[in-house]
Parts: C-alpha cells; structure tokens; sequence
C-alpha cells in the first residue's frame, strides 16, 4: 500500500445539442468555468439513470442519452467521465446553487470559453462514430 487513496470515482457528462448544432454549456458557481453538465455517480445508480439526474440537478433539463461519445481520465485525480451526446426532451433551463449561467455555444465559442480537457469532451460528443478515449491532468490533453 502506498498511503495514497487508490480509488476512482465515475463521473457522468452530456453534451445537449440544439437545432442549431450548438451545445449547452454550464457556469460553475464554485469556480466560475464554463462546461458541460454532469457529474459523480451515486454507488449503485444506473449510468443513465445518473446521467438524467445530474442533468436535470444542473439545468432543469430532461434529456435523453442518444450516443456515448467518450471515456476520458484524469490522471492526477482518478476520476473516469463517460460523455453522452443528449437531447432534451422536456424541463426549463433554471440557475441553481451548482450553476450560474447558461450558453448555447458553438463549435468554436466551446474551444475560446472551455479548457482543453473539457472542451475536447464536448467537441467528440458532436461526433459520430468510435467514443473517444483520452487521458487529461485536469487542464490539457495527456
């Protein structure tokens, strides 16, 4: 054993695209970024059933997963996300104590407004095919 903690945590993201191939991005209260919503699995709850919750916590939002679009880590921390392409299906955008604001971005607003770990999240989940695998440090691409 080497005295560090050796667990993962799961994590869940889905990238809401509209109409207009734009995709919904959140404010974080805690740290003002912009990303996409989601978040920590609860022990025992289904994938989809977790991806629903933290969406509609974040955003009052009811989506439906259509794809997994990637499996991302982040090394320092050992937290595995797994990224849905949604669409919603029903609900009301609505600010709350996790979210302060919302954006209907583009392609290249996600690419100013998000990090590279978690934009590149959001641009695999605009694309069809293979979900992407990619590791990250919290911040840039591995």
């Amino acid at each position: 054993m080497t005295g560090r903690d050796e667990r993962h945590s799961v994590s869940v993201a889905g990238v809401i695209v509209d109409d207009h191939d734009r995709v919904l991005l959140t404010r974080r209260a805690d740290n003002g970024d912009w990303q996409a919503p989601g978040g920590v699995l609860e022990l025992g709850e289904a994938i989809s059933d977790g991806l629903r919750r933290e969406v509609l916590e974040e955003t009052g939002l009811i989506v439906e997963p259509i794809a997994l679009t990637g499996v991302y880590k982040n090394m320092v921390r050992g937290i595995v996300a797994l990224v849905f392409r949604c669409r919603a299906v029903g609900g009301k955008l609505t600010t709350n104590d996790e979210v302060t604001a919302f954006h209907w971005a583009t392609p290249a607003e996600v690419k100013q407004m998000v990090s590279e770990a978690f934009a590149v999240r959001i641009l695999d989940g605009l694309h069809d095919g293979a979900p992407a695998i990619r590791e990250h440090d919290g911040v840039h691409l591995v």
